[in-house]
């Protein structure tokens, strides 16, 4: 049965990063319009050729990013090598307790503008 989606490679990454990562944050953007017009999209039908993935997960704990993002490349392999498929893929993986300390830097930051105002 073939799928009505109107994002079918959006809800694969989701699909498949959501079953093998279990993460706690998990946002994805399709940046594909920001590049349609680029020498090497010149013929290409998807609609879905580039993404950026910000993905929290305690799988990445004690992994430096360099193997977070081989284990998002090897769970999306097909998606990447796919004729039409994920032409550009930018990675911000994080533990939770890496996303726990920028958030709280991000407040107490924000605090600090606000006494200055």
């Amino acid at each position: 049965m073939a799928s009505s989606s109107l994002t079918p490679m959006e809800d694969a990454i989701r699909s498949k990063l959501t079953a093998a990562l279990a993460p706690t944050t998990l946002e994805i953007w399709n940046d594909s319009h920001k590049h349609s017009h680029h020498k090497a999209m010149e013929g290409v039908t998807s609609k879905e050729t580039h993404f950026r993935l910000v993905i929290t997960s305690a799988t990445f704990a004690s992994k430096p990013q360099l193997a977070r993002h081989r284990v998002v490349n090897s769970l999306l392999k097909e998606e990447l090598e796919r004729e039409g498929g994920i032409h550009a893929l930018q990675l911000r993986t994080l533990t939770p307790e890496e996303e726990e300390r920028l958030m709280k830097r991000a407040k107490e930051l924000e605090s600090q503008g606000e006494e200055s105002k």
